[in-house]
């Protein structure tokens, strides 16, 4: 009887550890290097399509220079960082990014060099909803030394902007025929541009718990 017992308490010990351990808060990432680094400017280096939509390279680059800009960084303009690449023979991304730092340093003058992908662009069909999903990841590189200051990933769903499918509202036949059209609807209208500026705010806007540290240009600089 005290065997079985002690069996049952080691057993409920075993779970409520196991609990403990996945309900642990996720550890902020190492910022040593960031705060070392300080970097007041920052260059956009043009997003690597893994997709298969031909828009979401440009789609995504049209978005991120905002939060960057809001969470304190002065970015280096778009435009002439594309007619500066265009100017050396660079059109493909892969080929932009394979650039040394310490080249892109010369060139541009910036402190640090924002790399991404995008890994999810478009409308994604299901049976019963469609929906537009941008998924992306980033590496903040100083471009001084090569160092890799911060990394991160998000995604944002065009459910976020609103317009979900009511299924009690529908049939079978006419919740399908729904979802066809509002995946029409989503290919026309092009929502994943405004997909991508809520993965791009949810991706490089600074503050806690994982995001970029605050910039020299923002009142809260030194606060993180």
């Amino acid at each position: 009887m005290f065997k079985h017992m002690s069996l049952k308490l080691l057993s409920a010990v075993s779970v409520l550890t196991l609990l403990a351990a996945c309900a642990h808060p996720v550890q902020r990432p190492d910022y040593t290097a960031f705060r070392k680094s300080q970097p007041r400017s920052i260059l956009v280096l043009p997003p690597v399509n893994e997709t298969s939509d031909v828009k979401a390279t440009f789609g995504l680059l049209s978005q991120v220079t905002e939060p960057l800009a809001e969470s304190g960084y002065y970015v280096i303009p778009v435009a002439p960082m594309e007619e500066t690449f265009k100017f050396n023979g660079l059109t493909a991304a892969t080929d932009i990014q394979a650039v040394a730092p310490a080249k892109l340093r010369d060139i541009f003058g910036a402190d640090a060099a924002l790399y991404t992908k995008v890994t999810q662009y478009g409308s994604v069909y299901k049976v019963i909803d469609s929906t537009t999903v941008v998924s992306a990841s980033a590496k903040l590189v100083d471009l001084r030394t090569g160092d890799v200051l911060w990394q991160g990933l998000a995604t944002a769903t065009g459910k976020e902007l609103g317009g979900n499918v009511n299924v009690n509202a529908f049939g079978l036949i006419g919740l399908l025929a729904q979802v066809a059209a509002k995946q029409i609807a989503h290919t026309l209208s092009d929502d994943s541009v405004a997909v991508a500026g809520l993965t791009s705010q949810r991706l490089l806007s600074a503050g806690p718990p994982s995001g970029l540290l605050y910039g020299p240009h923002s009142p809260k600089f030194g606060t993180d």
